[in-house]
């Protein structure tokens, strides 16, 4: 008479559950272990930036600027003024100034990209301010139209429509905006260097921003887009142009037509 065999080989129904947790359990430690490494990698290596950015600003800034950042008689606080500062000013070469005047110019940077970067870092640590612009506002992909119209209320009575610059007071000037990279430009109007007023996000929206970039960046390609620019001075040059040309070639035609007749 065959006897009744136990099964054998079943797994208690909770077996699944606790392998389950169990798997659950070591993802979630290992994931935890990596993005704490990986943070702490992070945190070390923006450590090491402001690090040096403090030697560099203490070398080259601090006699000026204060070591504290506090400014002086000669510059202006820099706590606050954000990373964005930073690299427009060092960036552009205005910063260090090769002289005292009315307007820090233009120059070749005197620091690395790296450098500047770590001056940044430090600047930005000692207070809030301004970021560096993410790059999909710099593409140029945006609405020139708009930017135009933007830039026309906003910009043009001082860099001129055609972004060709112009002079101001007390031996002042905006710039010309042609060839400026696009990040420099964003950096300005969050910023607002010298005597240009700052533009936030409440006053010109990021993507108001890209479209005054794509503007820019037309104008660039498109340099004079109804014939011959003049120099892009607008109403100056060209009542020049028909006061030299136009006057004179009236003047020659009735000197001719005179001499013609006697």
């Amino acid at each position: 008479m065959a006897k009744n065999k136990k099964a054998t080989g079943r797994r208690h129904p909770l077996a699944s559950v606790a392998l389950l947790l169990i798997g659950l359990m070591a993802s979630g430690g290992i994931y935890a272990l990596f993005t704490s490494s990986a943070t702490a990698e992070t945190q070390a290596a923006q450590d090491a930036l402001v690090e040096e950015g403090g030697k560099l600003f203490a070398a080259n800034c601090a006699t000026c600027h204060g070591m504290a950042l506090q400014g002086s008689s000669q510059a202006p606080s820099l706590i606050g003024v954000g990373a964005a500062a930073v690299d427009f000013q060092v960036g552009t070469g205005r910063m260090p100034m090769a002289a005292t005047g009315p307007q820090a110019e233009q120059k070749p940077p005197q620091f690395t990209q790296e450098q500047i970067d770590a001056l940044a870092a430090y600047v930005a640590s000692r207070g809030p301010g301004p970021g560096i612009p993410d790059e999909k506002y710099l593409q140029g992909d945006g609405d020139a139209a708009i930017g135009a119209e933007l830039f026309r209320i906003n910009c043009a009575m001082c860099h001129n429509v055609a972004g060709a610059g112009g002079a101001l007071t007390e031996g002042k000037f905006a710039p010309p905006l042609t060839d400026v990279d696009a990040v420099y430009v964003y950096e300005a109007m969050v910023t607002g260097p010298q005597n240009m007023p700052v533009f936030n996000d409440h006053n010109i929206s990021p993507e108001d921003k890209a479209n005054i970039i794509t503007y820019l960046k037309f104008l660039d390609e498109e340099p004079s887009v109804g014939g011959f620019g003049l120099g892009n001075l607008g109403p100056v040059s060209e009542g020049l142009f028909i006061w030299i040309f136009g006057l004179g070639a009236i003047v020659a035609i009735t000197v001719w037509l005179t001499a013609k007749s006697n």
